[in-house]
């Protein structure tokens, strides 16, 4: 696909100033997905012209879509001060019209795992992995005035497990990456096991390339630097979905650099994520401003 085609491809839904910057939503025919695509991007002041600027791509959690994060985080404001961009994809795909897509609230529509499916009728459209690292990278980079070299990731829950796997898998696209209560072991929870077993089928090995404990404690996977987690400690799905502790685990056995935060008194919601959000934008304004 060439950059015009690219440019051609996007709607702007809306646009409002925020922060010295503007804050703006997007509409494009995806031709990974094969679907129409909606993503938001914050462009902090002065992003339009001068040197290419960083940029984070926040995943979102299930039952989400690109407006959560620029609406319920604060992250503008911090993203304003480091001069950074802020890049929302949807959670999955809409309109697919698999059967059962809107039957459960953590599979299918708002529950795409940032993964290839592989097993029918999801492989036709579920392939957020793709959409995310190779296509609205690409379309984001050639059509706004950001640096295709100084990318980051991060996300929260089902995409806290999003920003792990696919920073661990793919290196050469980002720089930085960090999570808030992520889905740390989805091979072993129950949303994860739904998932996989839908999208990727029984064949438990190829469940472990998107697992972010198996890939660093299996398989022998490194992020080169430190990663970055917050976890709230009166967060319902510690125990039954998140699995922190197996991923502090397999982080350790290995010697691969984790900073793991725990916080009482916080839940799963964007409360806790609006009260740190400040301290990951930070974090990735290091590695990739640095």
């Amino acid at each position: 696909m060439t950059t015009q085609d690219l440019t051609a491809t996007l709607e702007l839904i809306s646009a409002h100033g925020s922060f010295g910057g503007s804050q703006r939503f997007y509409r494009h025919r995806s031709s990974t997905l094969g679907l129409p695509a909606r993503f938001s991007i914050f462009l902090p002041r002065g992003a339009d012209a001068g040197a290419p600027v960083p940029a984070l791509i926040y995943l979102a959690g299930l039952t989400c879509n690109e407006e959560t994060f620029p609406i319920k985080s604060g992250a503008q404001r911090f993203a304003a001060e480091h001069g950074l961009a802020l890049i929302a994809p949807d959670t999955s795909p809409r309109g697919a019209g698999a059967p059962g897509e809107t039957d459960n609230w953590d599979l299918g529509v708002g529950a795409g795992f940032y993964l290839d499916a592989t097993q029918p009728p999801w492989n036709a459209h579920y392939r957020m992995e793709s959409y995310v690292v190779d296509e609205l990278v690409a379309l984001v980079t050639q059509h706004f005035n950001i640096d295709a070299k100084r990318i980051g990731v991060f996300g929260h829950s089902m995409g806290g497990h999003g920003a792990l796997t696919l920073a661990l898998r793919h290196p050469s696209v980002f720089r930085s990456v960090s999570a808030f209560a992520p889905v740390a072991a989805p091979a072993s929870c129950p949303w994860g096991e739904k998932a996989f077993g839908a999208y990727l089928g029984d064949d438990r090995a190829a469940w472990r390339q998107h697992d972010a404990t198996a890939l660093i404690g299996e398989l022998g996977v490194r992020w080169d630097g430190t990663l970055l987690v917050d976890q709230g400690l009166d967060d319902g799905f510690l125990a039954s979905q998140l699995r922190i502790d197996a991923f502090e685990a397999a982080c350790r056995s290995v010697g691969q650099p984790l900073e793991l935060r725990r916080h009482a008194g916080y839940d799963h919601g964007y409360y806790f994520i609006s009260t740190f959000i400040g301290d990951h934008i930070a974090h990735h304004a290091r590695a990739l401003k640095g």
